[in-house]
Order: C-alpha cells, then structure tokens, then sequence
C-alpha cells in the first residue's frame, strides 16, 4: 500500500504520555505538514501557537479543563506539547483551521510522534485569561481557538485499537 495511504490508515489518538519531549526535527516536520493544509483561496490565515513551556502548558490545559467545569483535569493527558491552532470566526477560517489540524495530526505519525485532537479551544481563548494569553502571543482578537493538538511519545495504555467502520459509511450516487 501507498506510504500515505498507510499513514492515514494507521494514526491513532494517544491519551497518555511519557515526559519526553518531541525531538526538535519532528517537530519542525509536523509544523511543517500544518502549515502545507489546504486553505480557502490559498489565503493561509490559520495560526498556530506552539507550547512547550511546562508552565504555559499547564495554564492552557487548565484554562482547557475549566471549560468542564474541573480546572484540575489532565485534558492533556501528560503531553509536553500542544499546538493551538487559532482561525477566523467564518466558516472558511474554522474549515481551514480544522484542516491544518487534520495535517497536524498525519504529519505525527508520521514522524513517530503520537497525538490527540482537544476540544475546547474556542471557549478556552475567549475567556480574559484566554484572551491575555492570545494577546501575549500576537493573535488577533477576531480569531477564535478551533483546537489543541497534544504531541509527545505515547505510552502504550494510551494508544486503542481502532473502531470498526461502519457499513453505511460511503454512499455512491
């Protein structure tokens, strides 16, 4: 099978980590991946804000956890890094913002990094902590947070086997 092919076939969302954190060259190739997603008429607005900052990660990831009302959660499930991917509030920009996450995620895997794809961004950035933190990072005030995505070395309680497909999943015309 197509290397691609096999990669997209193959990734999974890990929700447990070790401390270890994701090599620089990995890193750079996964940014990479995001920043070659497709996007409305090529325009590219999505940003993205890496975290590697153990104290900085903690905030996001309370900021993240408040939102289900436990600000002491691990909705990071141990990851060194997060990626917040930061789009327009129209529709273009949360398609595309959700497209480069997709690369993101592929581009992963494959690296040998595992990841996960964590909610609750948007709410996460609007409050004034949010805000603040958006401000401090240069993003503009009309964008919103579409999502996290946690990358780190996966520890094997983490990683699950995946679902079946469901039958009526393609449909032909």
């Amino acid at each position: 099978m197509n290397e691609a092919l096999q990669n997209l076939l193959t990734r999974r969302s890990c929700r447990a980590y070790t401390e270890e954190q994701v090599k620089p060259e990995a890193l750079d190739a996964i940014l990479e991946a995001g920043k070659f997603a497709p996007t409305g008429m090529g325009k590219q607005t999505p940003l993205m804000v890496v975290v590697q900052d153990a104290e900085t990660l903690r905030r996001v990831e309370t900021l993240n956890a408040a939102v289900i009302g436990n600000p002491d959660a691990r909705t990071f499930y141990g990851a060194p890094t997060v990626v917040v991917v930061f789009g327009q509030d129209t529709l273009i920009g949360l398609a595309d913002a959700n497209l480069v996450i997709g690369n993101l995620l592929n581009g992963a895997n494959a690296v040998g990094v595992d990841s996960c794809y964590i909610w609750r961004a948007r709410e996460s950035f609007a409050c004034e902590e949010g805000k603040a933190l958006k401000a401090a990072w240069g993003i503009p005030a009309d964008y919103v947070g579409v999502g996290n995505v946690i990358l780190g070395y996966g520890r094997p309680e983490g990683k699950r086997e995946p679902a079946p497909r469901k039958d009526d999943y393609v449909r032909r015309a």
